[in-house]
């Protein structure tokens, strides 16, 4: 494409990113966005599809060779944060916002499809284009996988590969991988201990649920610290508890919920019956009750050795200085994971922000960026199809 031509792109991703922003949905139902995607591709000749079960968008782009068949995701949705960032494209759905980039992502990815298209007849090959419901929470990928995502070119993938935008922890303007694992398997742990409930100055005749959900959340860190092997590590944090309703109400019951974050299957198998074991034991030593639910989150995004030094010569080649290896992986989960479990490929974060970590209400990313993103995925395609 021409620089004038780069320039209206820009433009058009600027616009499409804003307006997406302003406008955000949570979930897996997000048809606003999806007719933001569709009108965005009006014109170019691509494949569509929309999901059944979810409002996901899937386009086939055929090269003009043959050659293999690589993926390019985007997730779409939004979380529920209350945006304070003074944007004049601000979000303006009460307590939803784009916090993670997804925003971002989705433009990307409708950037690549208009590179890609405009260098058709070099294209060996088949590129699918997959932009996903869904991601914080509710495992779109999973939804979209089973909806045959992987095979839309009409067999499967070869090669798989997502861009994620960072607020911080990443170099602004800086691509990153690491082979191996990426990000973290994300689980859950549901606690609720079950007492006898009585009134607060007579404690003897109740059976207070309070003091014994305290004390197992205060051993969980003990289980991280003491069960866990330092060099293969594990995160537990207690994000929510609730019990009781008035000061001098003993409540039957007390609740709360972690998350779990391993690096590899053995650690998590170690914390997932160390937790449930703690927490059923401590209840019982106090005549009590626990019951818990450990529930199983995405796994371990895991980049394949040879697609990430494939992304790392890529990109040095397009941005020269402007790839630096990952040391360690991110602790955050992901269910572009998915996708990897099943394809050979490469998850990139990308910092793109103003130093605050995404999910913030306060995180800002960089307009002038999207055209190096689309230009990356829109790359990896082409050059994957030379290989």
């Amino acid at each position: 494409m021409s620089k004038s031509e780069n320039a209206a792109l820009m433009d058009h991703l600027v616009r499409l990113r804003r307006r997406l922003h302003a406008d955000p949905e949570v979930g897996l139902h997000l048809p606003r966005t999806q007719e933001e995607v569709l009108a965005a591709l009006d014109g170019l000749p691509l494949e569509l599809s929309s999901g059944r079960s979810l409002t996901s968008v899937t386009g086939v782009l055929r090269g003009a060779r043959p050659g293999p068949v690589v993926l390019l995701r985007a997730d779409m949705d939004a979380l529920p944060v209350q945006e304070r960032t003074g944007l004049d494209y601000a979000s303006r759905v009460d307590g939803v916002m784009h916090a993670c980039g997804h925003d971002l992502h989705t433009s990307m990815l409708v950037g690549a499809a208009h590179l890609l298209a405009a260098r058709r007849d070099e294209l060996a090959g088949d590129v699918v284009f997959m932009w996903q419901p869904g991601e914080e929470g509710w495992d779109g990928s999973a939804a979209m996988i089973a909806e045959g995502v992987l095979d839309a070119a009409g067999r499967r993938a070869d090669a798989a590969y997502a861009l994620h935008v960072f607020g911080a922890g990443v170099p602004h303007g800086v691509f990153s991988a690491r082979p191996g694992t990426t990000m973290a398997a994300s689980d859950g742990v549901e606690v609720t201990v079950v007492g006898a409930g009585g009134h607060g100055a007579r404690p003897h005749r109740a059976r207070d649920p309070i003091p014994v959900a305290c004390e197992i959340v205060t051993a969980l860190q003990a289980v991280v610290t003491r069960q866990s092997d330092i060099f293969d590590p594990v995160v537990v944090t207690v994000g929510s508890f609730h019990a009781g309703s008035k000061r001098n109400v003993i409540p039957d019951t007390a609740r709360f919920e972690a998350t779990v974050r391993t690096f590899s299957a053995p650690a998590k198998a170690r914390i997932k019956d160390a937790v449930v074991t703690l927490a059923r034991s401590i209840a019982r030593a106090h005549g009590l009750r626990a019951e818990v639910d450990y529930l199983d989150g995405y796994p371990m995004t895991v980049n394949d050795p040879q697609e990430t030094a494939f992304v790392a010569d890529t990109v040095t080649d397009l941005f020269d200085g402007r790839f630096r290896p990952l040391a360690d992986p991110m602790p955050g989960g992901e269910d572009f994971s998915r996708v990897l479990r099943e394809v050979p490929g490469a998850f990139i974060p990308f910092g793109a922000g103003n130093g605050v970590d995404n999910h913030s209400p306060l995180v800002r990313f960089d307009d002038a960026l999207l055209l190096d993103g689309a230009t990356v995925l829109a790359e990896l395609a082409l050059r994957r199809g030379a290989r």
